[in-house]
């Protein structure tokens, strides 16, 4: 063990992410390093995830931090990610990290790694993953929000996104989907569609229903290409279990005005996806319907059909999905399942399925960069990160400091359709 990488010492304290919501906040010290990381929080979340914090709150969290694992972390070396996250399950004892929080785990988690490379003088996407690509991911963001993540007049569908193809550079990438936010504005004000500001992670809200959102962004992304070599997809994030009313086992929309039974919902999908060409639809389906995510997989072409509630980052749900089919692309989020270890272990296991992964953002975010290097240390070709906003930009500005450390090397990855 080198001396360098030994943990000396950590600090847990409460902090705010986007939303003005309390959160953890984790520093850990070894004696030529620093990592610090205030995890994120979501508002549409999977009921699979693990719990993000006890019921008694982050205080209670940061007692049992200080009186349980200050002793066993202080002394262990910083790199040793899977004996940190095993410690890190074993305090805990629970399945679903509800004693000393699913965020609180990654805190310590990713603080650690980031103290190793610190100590180490490496940027973290190599301190995970010393087999890393030179492959970037292409960055996926909102533009038009409404589900959980929005207030007043706005969409069914949670988010409609973009997605920049044939992009040359990470900058290239990011300035398209800016500029398709921007050329929203335009469009939205010329068909004098109310606008109630922006939703949790940037995006508009505005009150359409969801064939009309669609039509905009198309002219907004036809207008971008025009001006442009990128070539630009869209996407949807139908955050199907927020429209699915158990009661009536149908999917409730309430600005479209209609109610889909499985198969309905199953065929207006598909017909999204034809009429406009989508590249990406996450959660078309509820989180527990692994066999209709399957038939919706096997008849669209070209598309992909992504799973976040369905799999949560969570290794047995992505194996109940193989079983069905169910999707050809899985979302990874950290603070699903509360450590770097079980993070790496699904997007593996999916990857090793063929299936795509796309790193991502929560709607209350930090500033924190870490994602991006994640996607670079788990080659996914995708990140989902959101287009304004600090807690958003952050993610991207991280990615060109990351292109140039990669240097002549560097290219956005492949994304298979």
């Amino acid at each position: 063990m080198s001396p360098e990488l030994i943990i000396e010492n950590f600090q847990a304290r409460k902090v705010f992410d986007s939303r003005g919501s309390e959160t953890i906040e984790i520093g850990i010290f070894t004696k030529k390093g620093f990592g610090r990381f205030s995890s994120p929080s979501g508002a549409s979340t999977g009921r699979w995830e693990v719990q993000a914090y006890p019921k008694e709150g982050i205080n209670a969290s940061i007692k049992i931090l200080n009186s349980e694992l200050r002793s066993k972390l202080i002394g262990m070396s910083a790199e040793d990610q899977k004996g940190i996250d095993d410690i890190l399950h074993e305090i805990d004892g629970t399945e679903n990290f509800s004693r000393i929080g699913g965020n609180v785990a990654l805190a310590i988690s990713v603080s650690s790694a980031l103290a190793a490379a610190s100590s180490k003088n490496i940027p973290l996407f190599l301190q995970l993953s010393s087999i890393h690509g030179t492959a970037l991911p292409h960055p996926l963001g909102n533009v038009i929000g409404g589900g959980l993540h929005a207030k007043g007049d706005k969409t069914d569908i949670q988010e409609f996104l973009v997605l920049p193809l044939r992009a040359k550079t990470i900058t290239e990438a990011a300035s398209a989907n800016i500029e398709i936010h921007r050329e929203l504005t335009r469009l939205l004000e010329k068909e004098q569609v109310s606008v109630g500001g922006k939703g949790d992670e940037g995006a508009w809200i505005a009150g359409l229903e969801t064939t009309k959102a669609l039509e905009v962004i198309d002219n907004a992304c036809k207008k971008v290409e025009e001006n442009s070599d990128v070539k630009m997809g869209i996407g949807m994030d139908v955050a199907a279990s927020t429209l699915w009313n158990k009661e009536n086992n149908h999917y409730d929309y309430g600005k479209d005005g209609r109610n889909f039974d499985t198969g309905e919902q199953i065929e207006f999908i598909l017909s999204l996806i034809e009429e406009f060409n989508l590249v990406y639809v996450e959660d078309p389906l509820h989180e527990d319907d692994f066999e209709s995510f399957g038939e919706l997989t096997k008849r669209a072409n070209k598309v992909l059909i992504c799973g976040d509630d369905l799999f949560t980052t969570n290794i047995q749900r992505l194996e109940l999905g193989l079983k069905h089919n169910a999707g050809n692309a899985i979302i990874i989020k950290p603070n699903q399942v509360g450590t770097l270890s079980d993070t790496f272990k699904t997007a593996k296991e999916a990857e090793s399925h063929g299936y795509t992964t796309i790193t991502s953002h929560r709607s209350g975010e930090t500033c924190e960069p870490i994602i991006s290097h994640l996607a670079v240390a788990l080659n996914s070709p995708i990140i989902k990160c959101g287009v304004l906003g600090g807690e958003r930009v952050s993610k991207v500005n991280e990615l060109i400091r990351i292109e140039e450390i990669l240097g002549e090397k560097a290219r956005l990855a492949d994304i298979k359709l």
